[in-house]
């Protein structure tokens, strides 16, 4: 005969199991992952070539890194205010000016250092995720 004490140890199932939706959101999961690199793809997308903002989020669609117009401005901005991206308007031939980002000095240090950074994170990522099926 179960007593009271083992019945209250152990979780009803249905309950854990809506916990465990709630805890282990992939879609959000992957958000917050692609966010973290974004900033590093922006950088070295920017990299030897100047581009403006629709160049820019082409080449993350491109690349399959889903990003918006109302996440990408901002960023641009706080990478401007940062010093890492300069700007200058150019006339177009087929619509407005153009508003064309360009790293500075100090953004292209910053992204050399951020490719040491992301180097060392991608082995030990694999590392660690490869040493699994082992």
């Amino acid at each position: 005969m179960q007593t009271t004490d083992t019945m209250e140890q152990s979780p009803p199932k249905e309950g854990l199991h809506k916990k465990q939706k709630e805890i282990m959101n992939v879609e959000n999961t992957k958000a917050q992952m692609r966010k973290g690199v974004l900033e590093y793809c922006i950088l070295s997308i920017l990299n030897g070539h100047d581009k403006y903002a629709s160049e820019i989020l082409e080449t993350l669609k491109d690349a399959k890194m889903l990003v918006v117009e109302g996440t990408i401005y901002p960023l641009l901005t706080r990478l401007k205010n940062a010093g890492l991206l300069n700007y200058r308007w150019e006339e177009s031939t087929s619509g407005p000016p153009r508003k064309y980002y360009t790293l500075t000095e100090t953004g292209k240090i910053f992204l050399k250092e951020l490719d040491t950074t992301w180097d060392e994170l991608r082995k030990a990522t694999n590392l660690v995720t490869n040493s699994k099926n082992s």
